[in-house]
């Protein structure tokens, strides 16, 4: 699934979104691009749970 954070702007952001990915699923992969704010995520969570587990950590997502 891909997201489409606003808020993330750095890789400091792009190692949040990913902890906060892989405290709903620890083995998920996320794959971060902070220029164009874009994040690939595999994982076998639901998209509910990452989109929760996004919002929670400050980064709110829009679905691509």
């Amino acid at each position: 699934m891909q997201f489409h954070l606003d808020d993330m702007t750095c890789g400091g952001c792009a190692r949040t979104v990913t902890k906060a990915v892989q405290s709903v699923d620890p083995g998920a992969t996320v794959t971060a691009d902070p220029p164009t704010r874009l994040i690939q995520v595999d994982t076998s969570a639901s998209e509910a749970q990452i989109v929760t587990a996004l919002r929670e950590a400050g980064f709110p997502p829009r679905a691509e």
